[in-house]
């Protein structure tokens, strides 16, 4: 009796062993389409093609990938794309702006989606927010911004966006003289703005920036003056944060959001409906994925920072946002929803 028992346990381990993972059969010859809600060169493109590159190692099948770029109203089409047209399969995986959410809760007309019912695959890096001017604004430091003689125009893409959301915030709580200049299609376009001098200055991702800009950093044409962020980030040391700058609690809470919501920037998600086997099958090879030495390799390579976050502390995280007090939510209303 016990050597049949033992028989039955390995034929069982053997079969299991042999089982396909859930998908393996769907996923084979099938293609896995990327959409990025801004423009090519931005951060968020740059992070989702480095993963359409290298996830299909790490699927059941080893589906074909492309990416495609949906850009308009600061992420808001992508983002609403993805949950009202595309099919709950989980061969669409979307980027946009997680502060987008926050919108919703808000109650921005424009958003068509719900945060708590989208399936959240991963974030593969951090999102650390500072505040950079060109040479032309005459801004090199903080004390440059606050006593400027006229508002500094800030390039942004829209609302929902860090870009545009947390030079908001922070003119709100610090009383900073700035302009918001919307609509640029990503990242990438804000920047080559700021280059120009068509506009003065940009609160962007650190990560993006220390890579794009880092020539004209070094040849003094592009300054940081502050970090949005509540911990310094460990290239910005002699750059000081703007809580330091805050007077007041309400001041802190402004700035207090801006951080939590604002750095956890780059997640991607499948539509809601999803089967829950397909969305762990992804939300597993998403990890494997940003784990992988070869990937690991190249985002070295082009000096973008890596520190995956999982999907289901995603999911908790941005669901955590729908239980922020009424009165906050009134105040960021005001502070961030569009004037019609």
């Amino acid at each position: 009796m016990m050597r049949f028992f033992r028989f039955c346990l390995v034929a069982l381990a053997i079969g299991t062993l042999g089982a396909p993972l859930y998908g393996q059969e769907d996923l084979k010859d099938k293609t896995l389409t990327f959409i990025v809600g801004y423009s090519p060169g931005g951060t968020y493109d740059q992070y989702t093609r480095l993963l359409a590159r290298h996830i299909g190692k790490h699927l059941p099948g080893n589906p074909a990938r492309i990416v495609e770029n949906m850009t308009g109203a600061g992420g808001i089409i992508a983002a609403n794309h993805l949950y009202n047209r595309v099919k709950p399969d989980g061969l669409t995986i979307a980027a946009w702006a997680s502060p987008l959410i926050l919108q919703h809760i808000m109650g921005n007309d424009a958003i068509k989606f719900d945060g708590r019912k989208v399936g959240w695959v991963g974030i593969p890096g951090p999102y650390d927010t500072a505040c950079h001017f060109n040479s032309q604004s005459g801004i090199k430091t903080m004390d440059d911004w606050i006593n400027a003689k006229r508002p500094m125009k800030i390039a942004s893409i829209g609302p929902g966006t860090s870009l545009s959301d947390v030079p908001k915030l922070l003119r709100a709580a610090l009383n900073l003289p700035l302009e918001m200049v919307e609509g640029y299609k990503g990242g990438a376009e804000a920047r080559i703005a700021v280059e120009s001098g068509e506009v003065d200055g940009l609160c962007a991702s650190w990560q993006a920036t220390k890579v794009s800009w880092r020539s004209q950093m070094e040849a003094g044409k592009i300054h940081v003056v502050l970090q949005a962020t509540f911990k310094s980030h460990p290239d910005l040391k002699k750059v000081p944060l703007a809580i330091n700058y805050a007077k007041s609690e309400e001041a802190k809470t402004l700035l207090r959001v801006a951080d939590n919501v604002h750095v956890y920037q780059f997640p991607f998600s499948v539509a809601p409906g999803t089967p829950p086997d397909r969305l762990r099958v992804l939300q597993q090879a998403f990890m494997r994925t940003f784990k992988d030495r070869e990937l690991l390799a190249e985002a070295n390579k082009s000096q973008l920072e890596v520190a995956p976050i999982d999907g289901p502390t995603t999911a908790k995280t941005f669901a955590s946002l729908y239980e922020l007090n009424p009165g906050l939510i009134a105040k960021l209303k005001e502070l961030l929803i569009p004037k019609r």
